[in-house]
């Protein structure tokens, strides 16, 4: 009778921590995801934040970590939510150069992260999509079929446009999610904006309409002189709109990827994000000599990495993300 009693109560206390959500994946906890009234929100219309890494480009020195051990490390022990897969598209190795070896890379992340219930990314990493277009309806397609509605994928159309106007993203944007809503009817998908996805302001003014959950980018550099106050100001500007912003790359350092760590700056910025309840992906996991990579050069490709491999960029995204994350 006792045996029976123990295995009784193991099985209620087993069932209010899974009711509790304490071991619950991400995707267990929120489900499919979708926006209302600027926001996004999960399966029960709460607002839910995601908050995670971003791979670096998936070449150069950013290819190596493309793999299902970093995503279980990242998933443990940094406690993300979500990681970003940024599918470099023009350069040499690229997604134009070599489709199929890029799909494999990204479809083995994509895989794992689904496995492992967090929320993944999917980014068509080219600052010149339009000239692209074709390429890009071909990739989304393929992407959408293989996981049809499946509610743990959010795409990400067009990083980064720089010179361009909004009438030439909005015109690529409203093609592409055509295609993709052809087999994912739901799923959010991220539009971006001008000037490094930094106009967000006067994109709330002529927003996508007739699709349902559609976000909209937004970057910054935290310790830019260039991304602050004012670039917040715009950004606020477009939240009062109920425009919905996703924080899809943000990186400590300064727009080109070095320069300073100013963590005052950083935590205003980081602060400024929670107050609005944006999810965000940090830039970028890579062993790049840089100011915002999270790896310390030659730190090792099976994700076991120690605080000695960890930049300061990584060691404070790692606290950052155990702290906030449930």
């Amino acid at each position: 009778m006792m045996k029976h009693i123990k295995i009784f109560t193991v099985a209620v206390i087993l069932c209010l921590l899974h009711k509790s959500g304490i071991s619950q994946t991400a995707v267990q906890r929120h489900g499919s995801l979708s926006i209302k009234q600027g926001k996004i929100v999960d399966q029960h219309d709460k607002i839910v934040q995601l908050r995670g890494i971003s791979f670096s480009w998936s070449i150069w020195g950013g290819k190596k970590y493309y793999t299902p051990e970093v995503v279980d490390r990242l998933v443990d022990d940094f406690k993300v939510n979500l990681i970003r897969v940024a599918l470099a598209v023009e350069p040499d190795g690229g997604y134009l150069q070599s489709p199929e070896e890029q799909f494999t890379l990204i479809k083995n992340v994509v895989d794992r992260a689904l496995q492992r219930g967090i929320y993944v990314l999917i980014d068509w990493h080219d600052h010149h999509a339009d000239r692209n277009i074709n390429q890009a309806k071909a990739f989304f397609t393929r992407m959408a079929q293989q996981y049809p509605d499946h509610p743990q994928l959010i795409y990400e159309i067009w990083n980064e446009p720089e010179r361009t106007t909004w009438q030439v993203v909005k015109s690529y944007a409203e093609e592409l999610i055509h295609t993709i809503r052809k087999d994912a009817k739901n799923n959010i998908i991220v539009v971006g904006s001008p000037h490094w996805d930094q106009d967000v302001d006067s994109v709330a003014n002529d927003r996508i309409l007739g699709f349902n959950n559609i976000a909209y980018s937004f970057h910054f550099y935290a310790s830019d002189p260039n991304h602050q106050e004012q670039l917040r100001e715009r950004a606020q500007k477009a939240i009062g709109q109920q425009l919905p912003l996703f924080v899809t790359e943000w990186g400590v350092g300064e727009a080109d990827g070095n320069g300073q760590f100013d963590l005052k700056k950083t935590k205003i910025w980081l602060d400024w994000m929670e107050n609005n309840q944006l999810s965000w992906a940090n830039w970028n996991l890579t062993d790049k000599d840089e100011t915002t990579a999270l790896l310390k050069p030659m730190a090792p490709l099976h994700g076991h990495w120690k605080k000695q491999h960890l930049t300061p960029a990584g060691q404070y995204i790692k606290a950052q993300l155990r702290t906030l994350n449930p």
